[in-house]
């Protein structure tokens, strides 16, 4: 059984050549109740990530000059195999296009060295509870099309009517059928839908993108 999103605890995927850096890091992050796992470059990430399957709820914190990999390379080879971590950048050497590359490539922050200790915890912590409602939004429009893909295809018309606000005898004429049809057809898919209200369809139909 899949662990609730909410119970998961928070992994900060620290990604640092500098050792002093990765210790005084990690021990402020752990100050706050974040689980830590440093690693000395982007490939050593790489195959930890390869090993271990999609990572929690959490963030990535890369530093831009690495050896083997930088930090924009990582950023990019990690959103080509699906990591949907919100990435923070750190640099020693910031400067204008390296902070505009960042952001083009997605960067949740862009942090300069030596990181201010409550700016860094704030962009975390911001970064993860990013990541968590990215994780919800996704299960409730996976939810939301597993419900909509139990309906038949008449079902769908007369879903199609009620967003377009229409009322059942109208639906009949715009599909020919009997508006007695189109109740039996509304029940079954407000049954399928496990929707108790027309509010509830609406929203399921929006996160199915059926709207």
């Amino acid at each position: 059984m899949t662990e609730p999103l909410l119970l998961l605890e928070p992994t900060v995927y620290l990604v640092d050549d500098d050792d002093a850096v990765r210790d005084a890091l990690g021990f402020l992050l752990g100050t706050v109740g974040l689980n830590v796992r440093s690693f000395a470059d982007g490939l050593e990430l790489e195959r930890a990530l390869e090993a271990e399957g999609p990572p929690s709820i959490g963030c990535l914190l890369l530093d831009i000059r690495m050896p083997y990999i930088s930090g924009l390379q990582l950023q990019l080879r990690l959103q080509e195999r699906g990591v949907d971590l919100p990435v923070i950048l750190l640099t020693g050497h910031a400067d204008v296009e390296l902070c505009r590359r960042a952001f083009r490539q997605g960067a949740a922050d862009f942090l300069s060295k030596p990181v201010d200790e409550t700016e860094l915890l704030e962009a975390v912590q911001r970064a993860v509870r990013q990541h968590l409602r990215g994780r919800q939004r996704r299960a409730a429009n996976g939810q939301a099309r597993e419900r909509l893909s139990r309906l038949t295809a008449r079902e769908h018309d007369v879903l199609r009517g009620i967003l377009d606000g229409q009322t059942s005898k109208q639906t009949a004429r715009t599909l020919a059928i009997s508006a007695r049809t189109v109740e039996t057809h509304r029940a079954s898919l407000f049954a399928k839908l496990e929707a108790e209200s027309l509010a509830e369809v609406i929203r399921l139909a929006l996160e199915g993108e059926e709207i």
